[in-house]
């Protein structure tokens, strides 16, 4: 084209500005907490600089902390400190949803995880058959059902199923609309992939299936990172089941999926940078080769323009100060 000039739109910030498109904003963003049962004192998380497996006490200082960067959307992750097969008890992620709606109101936005990885004795997130190499789908949709109703009662703003079971969205939704929960959100993990970029939040939510198990990872029920369909199947079947809000993880290695499925289905789409995509510009940092904020803005930018208009990310909590917004 005569005159094209692309160069004149990039020259200034001004003008780069106001020709953006896809645009981050702290108000976006939802930062994940970990509060341990057994933890005597907060941890730190390895490989993730700023996050800590807190305590209930230093849970209710971290959301003050976080409020003053202005985050106050957030989602939280229970560590219990027993485990079982089956029969799980929720009451210690109960009370600390119930702590933290207490001490903030509605001020603060607070999502509740469900799933059984931190309570069963295997690490699986479901209960497994007699045999081990299997795992039960409708005892576990009962006890996570059971669970998100529990996390709703106690205050939760939304449940947030991650488990990947079949027809679960479905079951907790007509849990919470029976008991008069009906303006509870379901977030649901509609299109989680067996993936390798979980590392450090096993570490901090003791959720890794455990060596000795016969079913030694999650392949049998999250998606297979080279099946796409799947992943549409899944987030259409949950789309239909009642789920409010649908989720990509993990983020940058599926960003082609957002796109797809945020074409697709008209919902209000999340994506869940992971742990380990975290931990990566982390190292990346500690080395000299790359500048923390400017790699998280890029990744939650190209996020956006994937579809998301939600971004989980364990840096959330320095959002306002690396977009400026």
């Amino acid at each position: 084209m005569a005159g094209l000039n692309h160069r004149r739109t990039r020259l200034t910030p001004a003008i780069r500005e106001l020709t953006q498109v896809a645009r981050p904003a702290s108000r976006q963003f939802i930062q994940p907490l970990f509060v341990s049962e057994s933890a005597t004192a907060r941890e730190p998380v390895p490989g993730l600089d700023g996050v800590w497996r807190d305590t209930p006490d230093s849970l209710l200082q971290q959301i003050t902390a976080d409020m003053e960067q202005g985050i106050n959307k957030f989602l939280l992750f229970g560590v219990p400190a027993t485990r079982s097969d089956r029969h799980f008890d929720h009451a210690f992620t109960a009370a600390q949803i119930a702590a933290v709606k207490a001490e903030f109101g509605a001020s603060v936005w607070l999502a509740a995880d469900v799933c059984l990885c931190s309570s069963t004795s295997h690490g699986h997130c479901g209960i497994l058959n007699s045999s081990g190499d299997q795992v039960e789908n409708a005892a576990s949709v009962a006890e996570l059902s059971a669970a998100a109703l529990l996390y709703a009662q106690a205050g939760a703003d939304c449940v947030a199923p991650s488990d990947m079971m079949d027809g679960r969205v479905a079951a907790i939704r007509q849990a919470l609309d029976a008991d008069g929960y009906d303006a509870v959100v379901i977030m649901s993990y509609s299109a989680k992939f067996h993936s390798g970029f979980y590392g450090p939040f096993r570490v901090a939510a003791e959720s890794a299936p455990g060596a000795g198990n016969r079913l030694t990872d999650r392949a049998t029920y999250q998606i297979d990172p080279a099946r796409p369909d799947d992943a549409l199947q899944s987030s259409q079947r949950d789309a239909a089941e009642g789920a409010d809000i649908l989720m990509v993880k993990p983020g940058l290695p599926y960003l082609d999926v957002l796109t797809r499925l945020s074409d697709a289905i008209p919902l209000p789409w999340a994506v869940y940078q992971t742990s380990g995509e975290a931990a990566g510009f982390n190292l990346l940092a500690r080395a000299g080769l790359g500048d923390r904020a400017r790699l998280n803005v890029e990744a939650w930018t190209a996020c956006v323009r994937a579809g998301a208009r939600m971004i989980i990310s364990y840096d959330a909590r320095q959002a306002r100060d690396w977009l400026g917004s």
